[in-house]
């Protein structure tokens, strides 16, 4: 038998798990950041509830204050928030500064609208006084995406402030400092502690997020990510709010203006570097002015400056990363081989970073992944059709319904067209975009609920019947459930 004392075994503490934030236009490692674990997630939920027992209780014409500070920090730190999107996702540098003008616009209409969408709804019934309110549901927690890094944090966030929950972000792990900028302009903006917290990390953090005492979850992002996201909240029973993805249809009847549309094509297929979900991403032409469509739209594309996205002259900067550019490139090629005509593009660039040409495709059929998958990238696929019923019934083939556009001189038959596609917008003569005063959502695999507008916020709330009775006469009516 062995005597004597023995040392202790040292514990070696556990490694802390990071990750790595890359510049797409480089392929170089911006930054590192540690992963939450789950009981870091579940601090943070449980500090956010604490917080939402005076906020909640605030005054929404109180709470607008901190708002209205919100927008002037953005405004003030502009050009710096700016620089941290494109360093982290690629996005061209005017888009970026345009974004943060965004958000604080986001911020100025919910600061002064935002009481008046909170008031009580005054309904008669046979009760004494009787009315709708609208109440905080608490902590509510959001998962969001990394191609519009801050303004989608702030379109769920705003209303969901101004309507008295606190909230917990996690945002996308290639664009973390985007979300920490908001949660330091929040700050410097005077908004009480933790009721507005950033959680960075991976898919371990977004489920420990899910599963922690957060009453709704709001997700931006792919529809196999919102089917996931929304089966793991039924367990527990919480409300979803899903934007998911869009394979929007770009609609030019025959007696639309050419050269409006073709701009409008510019505009509308390669924003963000064609990495939004309500880009433009299937065209459908009527025959008899495709020819004439597709050389105007590929004029205008020839003119699209490729280059650092911090340049301001730069139009199209770099994928976000170099599975999405694979994935784009793997895309055109299926379509070139089905038939498809590359009219221009369909090649990375050659220089460092994640680039892909910009590039319009012709003779596209149904059979190519083009059209029946969601191009989260700078390729325009045109297909031609007979006539504009046609086009709206090609356009409503799909899983997807966010948005659509379709461009036509005949304006008294606009409510008629819209009223027929299939979607959750529709912009006749304009592109597709969002607005703080329209609600913004999809149909179909698009979604489920609204961001943006009175209807946004209301998914924010808990819509409670109040109904008050004489106390000294009690409701003799039968009663049925």
């Amino acid at each position: 038998m062995r005597t004597g004392n023995r040392q202790p075994r040292s514990r070696r503490a556990p490694k802390r798990r990071t990750f790595d934030v890359i510049n797409p236009s480089s392929g170089k490692v911006l930054a590192s950041y540690p992963i939450a674990s789950p009981t870091q997630v579940r601090q943070k939920v449980d500090r956010a509830r604490e917080a939402f027992r005076s906020w909640g209780k605030m005054d929404p014409e109180d709470r607008a204050v901190f708002l209205s500070h919100f927008a002037e920090i953005l405004r003030k730190r502009r050009d710096e928030y700016a620089t941290t999107m494109t360093l982290e996702m690629g996005k061209i540098i005017r888009e970026s500064v345009a974004e943060v003008e965004k958000c604080a616009w986001g911020a100025e209409y919910f600061a002064k609208n935002g009481p008046k969408f909170l008031e009580p709804e005054i309904i008669a019934t046979d009760a004494m006084r009787s009315y709708v309110a609208f109440h905080p549901r608490g902590v509510l927690g959001s998962i969001m995406p990394w191609n519009f890094p801050m303004w989608q944090i702030v379109r769920f966030a705003i209303p969901a402030l101004i309507a008295g929950n606190s909230i917990i972000v996690k945002p996308a792990s290639a664009t973390p400092q985007s979300a920490l900028n908001l949660e330091g302009g929040f700050k410097e903006a005077g908004l009480p502690e933790d009721v507005f917290q950033v959680v960075v990390g991976d898919r371990t953090t977004a489920t420990a997020l899910i599963r922690s005492p957060v009453s709704v979850v709001s997700l931006t992002g792919s529809v196999g990510t919102g089917v996931a996201v929304a089966r793991e909240a039924s367990k527990d029973v919480k409300k979803v709010v899903l934007e998911l993805g869009g394979s929007d249809p770009f609609i030019v009847a025959e007696d639309a203006d050419l050269d409006v549309a073709a701009t409008g094509a510019v505009a509308g297929r390669f924003v963000n570097c064609g990495q939004s979900c309500i880009a433009a991403k299937r065209f459908f032409v009527v025959d008899s002015v495709a020819d004439d469509f597709i050389e105007k739209f590929a004029e205008r594309m020839k003119a699209l400056q490729i280059g650092d996205p911090l340049d301001p002259a730069t139009d199209i900067g770099p994928l976000v990363n170099e599975g999405q550019r694979n994935e784009i490139e793997s895309q055109v090629r299926d379509a070139a081989a089905k038939g498809a005509r590359i009219v221009l593009g369909g090649k990375r660039v050659r220089r460092s970073g994640w680039y892909f040409e910009p590039t319009l495709l012709a003779d596209v059929t149904k059979e190519m992944r083009v059209l029946r998958e969601e191009t989260f990238g700078p390729v325009a696929p045109v297909l031609t059709v007979p006539d504009l019923d046609s086009a709206i019934r090609e356009a409503n083939d799909s899983e997807f319904g966010l948005g659509a556009s379709l461009w036509t001189r005949d304006l008294a038959r606009a409510d008629a067209l819209a009223r027929g596609i299939e979607s959750g917008l529709v912009f006749i003569n304009g592109v597709v975009k969002s607005d703080p005063r329209m609600p913004f959502g999809g149909v179909k695999h698009s979604g489920v609920g609204r961001e943006l507008s009175r209807y946004g916020l209301l998914e924010m709330v808990n819509i409670k019947t109040v109904e008050v009775f004489p106390a000294s006469k009690a409701d003799q009516t039968t009663h049925v459930e």
